[in-house]
């Protein structure tokens, strides 16, 4: 399979925070911004793999500040590693306050996807290759965090989560 750079993957979209979006505090809802970063993570993934994507999993997700209304909500994301018919994508989520001018974080996940064919069935996906160190970095993580994901759904033993044993042997 042809590989892909890491940044061929990458994904941003702008959504403006409307009335309906917002709860009764004038604050974006959980909901709505976890459907947001759904979307982009896939057309991120899908990009990534020229594959149908669905979602599998998606890592804690904290909300570290509420974004009120009329706010731009920034969503980059950008596929972190490939594994066999699965991948990990991460999405930073920021808003924007137009009038003032500033910018803020709001929150980062990972999403994790399975490709499949046209029945529903796990496909291979194509490699990716990270090339700046921040790339390498995430790509790294993506092993570790892959396996606790597994460990936590009691789909491997902790004997077999070698990248997180990794870890433990350099304390």
């Amino acid at each position: 399979m042809k590989s892909k750079k890491v940044s061929e993957s990458y994904t941003q979209s702008s959504e403006l925070v409307l009335p309906n979006d917002t709860n009764n505090l004038g604050k974006l809802m959980g909901g709505k911004l976890l459907h947001w970063m759904d979307i982009i993570a896939a057309i991120s993934a899908q990009r990534a793999t020229n594959r149908t994507v669905v979602t599998v999993a998606v890592d804690f997700v904290e909300f570290k500040a509420s974004i009120p209304l009329g706010a731009v909500v920034v969503l980059e994301a950008k596929v972190t590693r490939t594994f066999n018919t699965s991948l990990e994508v991460r999405i930073d989520v920021s808003y924007e306050n137009l009038q003032k001018g500033e910018r803020m974080h709001s929150n980062s996940a990972y999403y994790s996807f399975v490709a499949v064919d046209q029945s529903g069935q796990p496909i291979p996906v194509n490699p990716v290759e990270p090339e700046t160190e921040e790339e390498k970095e995430f790509y790294e993580g993506a092993l570790r965090r892959r396996e606790m994901r597994l460990m936590l759904a009691g789909r491997i033993e902790p004997k077999d989560a070698t990248g997180l044993q990794e870890i433990f042997k350099s304390l």
